[in-house]
C-alpha cells in the first residue's frame, strides 16, 4: 500500500478530533472521504500533511513513517495538498504560484520531474500540469487573485502537481464551481491514475464522488465508519441516508 493511516488520533486544544482513523490507499487509487460537516475529513488531510500532529497512531508513505515529520519535509516526500478555498497567493502571478509548487518540492531549485516518475529530467512537472490545464497557459502572467473561481481551482491543483506528488490530497475541489469545470476536474483526477498518483479526495458532491472514486469511506465523529465501492454503495442507499442524510 502507498499510504497507510493506522489508528491516527488528533486533537484541537485537547478536544478529540480524530478517534483512531485507519485507512489505506494504493498507488493510482482514488479514495473519497464523505461525511457530514465536522466528521473529521479535513482534519484527516491536515494530519497527513503534518499541519496537525497526531497524538497517537502512525502515517506511512511507501513504508516510510511520516508521523513526526514537519510539513515541508512531508511535502518533499511526495504528499501534495490542494486545500479547501485554494489558498493561492493572490498578488502573485499564476506562473509565480506554480513556481512555489516546484520550490516546495525541492527548495533551492525547481524540481524537474514528472508526477509519479521521480528522477525524470526535463520540464516534465510544469509542462504536464499545464497540459492538464491549458487555460492556465494564457494566464501565466495574470495575478492569481483576478482569476475566476474555476481558474483558481485549476491553478491550485496545478501548483500541487508541480510538486510531483505520489499522493494528492484534495479538499472540496468542486465547491462553488460550474458543472463544466467540475467535469474537467473529475476527468483530470481520473488521468492521475495513469501516472500512478494516488488521490485522497474530500468531496461534498455525492455524484462527483461516485463518478470518480475507486472506493468511498464514510467518516463520522472522527473515525471511519463504513467503506465500499461506488457500485456497492449505490445498491445500498440506506448507507447514504445514515451518514449523509441523503439518498444516492
Amino acid at each position: 500500500m502507498r499510504l497507510v493511516l493506522d489508528a491516527v488520533q488528533c486533537a484541537y486544544d485537547g478536544a478529540p478530533a480524530l478517534r483512531g482513523v485507519s485507512l489505506t490507499l494504493a498507488a493510482g487509487e482514488i479514495l473519497c472521504l464523505l461525511g457530514r460537516n465536522g466528521a473529521g475529513k479535513t482534519t484527516t488531510l491536515k494530519a497527513i500533511t503534518g499541519l496537525l500532529r497526531p497524538v497517537a497512531g502512525s502515517i506511512r508513505l511507501d513504508g516510510e513513517d511520516l508521523t513526526a515529520l514537519p510539513p515541508d519535509t512531508i511535502a518533499r516526500r511526495g504528499i501534495g495538498y490542494v486545500p479547501q478555498g485554494r489558498r493561492l497567493f493572490p498578488h502573485l502571478t499564476v506562473a509565480e504560484n506554480l513556481t512555489m509548487g516546484l520550490l516546495a518540492a525541492c527548495p533551492g531549485r525547481t524540481r524537474r520531474t514528472t508526477p509519479g516518475a521521480a528522477g525524470a529530467r526535463g520540464t516534465d512537472a510544469l509542462e504536464w500540469s499545464l497540459e492538464l490545464f491549458p487555460t492556465l497557459k494564457q494566464r501565466l502572467r495574470q495575478r492569481a487573485g483576478t482569476l475566476s473561481g474555476g481558474e483558481q481551482q485549476m491553478a491550485a491543483t496545478a501548483r500541487a502537481l508541480c510538486m510531483s506528488p505520489r499522493v494528492l490530497l484534495m479538499d472540496e475541489p468542486t465547491e462553488g464551481l460550474m458543472p463544466a469545470v467540475v467535469r474537467q476536474l473529475l476527468e483530470i483526477t481520473r488521468q492521475l491514475k495513469s501516472r500512478q498518483v494516488s488521490v485522497l479526495l474530500v468531496e461534498q458532491r455525492l455524484e462527483a464522488a461516485l463518478a470518480v472514486a475507486d472506493r468511498v469511506a464514510f467518516m463520522e465523529d472522527g473515525t471511519i465508519v463504513h467503506e465500499g465501492t461506488p457500485d456497492a454503495l449505490v445498491a445500498t442507499p440506506e448507507v447514504f441516508e445514515r451518514y449523509l442524510g441523503a439518498r444516492s
